[in-house]
């Protein structure tokens, strides 16, 4: 996994992974900032109570609401712009790191962009079902660990559906569950860090391809015995 993460973190600010890089940060932080401004307007239009001082405090309390959410929604962003980025950056990667390896077939736009779409919707409810454990104490914990799970499992099926179908890609994850949700730690992490997190999407996807490498490389009969 170590390996893996600073190949990746060597590639993130080359010129040509830089322009992915603008292009996938630019469209992460429109969608924030637009959300942000839409929910401030209508706040601050509207007159709820008739204390002014009240009203204050549901706008200071809006916003620092809307920053928890912009937490909870970076996962299931960072999968939408997967479905957008996964090929181009994955190329990138493969070309670099593994020039002898026959190279990555292109997803179909449609169902790539539907795939991301769902598996946000997935995250969105992991991450909303997980907000309450905050109150215990153990909110940080519990989503590191939601999306390992989930940032792994996705990331990796979609390095892996590059070179494979979409059956043989999730039975290779299914086979190697541990060893991927291991891997979703690292990326698990970065999403939890303001700033740092907006380079999760490309982050993972180029984090992913160096895993699916890793494991799918492994001959099959060796997977199923459990021998390295």
């Amino acid at each position: 996994m170590i390996p893996a993460a600073l190949k990746t973190l060597s590639q993130m600010f080359s010129p040509p992974f830089r322009a992915v890089l603008w292009k996938s940060l630019g469209l992460t932080l429109a969608l924030f900032v637009a959300l942000w401004v839409v929910v401030q307007l209508i706040v601050s239009g509207l007159t709820l109570t008739p204390w002014p001082w009240v009203d204050t405090a549901i706008d200071v309390l809006t916003g620092l609401g809307l920053i928890v959410l912009m937490v909870v929604l970076i996962a299931p962003v960072a999968a939408m712009f997967a479905g957008l980025f996964l090929d181009e950056i994955a190329e990138r990667v493969e070309r670099v790191h593994y020039p002898a390896d026959p190279p990555g077939r292109d997803l179909p736009v449609w169902p790539a962009i539907a795939t991301g779409l769902q598996f946000a919707a997935v995250v969105l409810a992991v991450n909303l079902l997980v907000l309450p454990t905050f109150l215990f104490g153990i909110g940080v914990i519990a989503m590191l660990l939601a999306n390992a799970y989930l940032l792994g499992r996705e990331f990796f099926e979609m390095a892996a559906m590059r070179h494979m179908r979409v059956r043989e890609a999730k039975q290779l994850r299914k086979d190697n569950a541990a060893r991927v949700f291991a891997a979703g730690l690292i990326p698990a992490a970065l999403a939890l860090l303001p700033l740092a997190n907006l380079l999760l999407p490309l982050f993972a996807t180029a984090y992913m391809v160096h895993i699916y490498k890793r494991v799918g490389q492994t001959p099959r009969h060796s997977r199923e015995s459990g021998n390295p």
